[in-house]
């Protein structure tokens, strides 16, 4: 069977493929405003699909807002 871009189940299109945002604007721990774009209200990390950035990317943005939280320029999820 050919199944349309959407699948069997519908979806929600095609998905977006990585998003290099430290050629735009370099992930820091320094830098809180930025970081603060993608964190939730309650202090979690929003998904990829949300941020829009590629695997390397989100894991990077994790690091940094893990060191960001141990220095205490973030605060924890909680």
């Amino acid at each position: 069977m050919a199944f349309g871009r959407r699948g069997r189940r519908g979806g929600r299109g095609l998905v977006k493929l990585g998003k290099k945002s430290d050629v735009d604007h370099p992930l820091s721990y320094k830098d809180v405003d930025h970081l603060k774009k993608f964190l939730t209200p309650q202090g979690q990390l929003q998904g990829r699909r949300r941020t829009g950035f590629c695997a390397q990317t989100q894991r990077k943005l994790k690091t940094e807002v893990k060191r960001a939280r141990h220095i205490g320029l973030l605060p924890f999820v909680g």
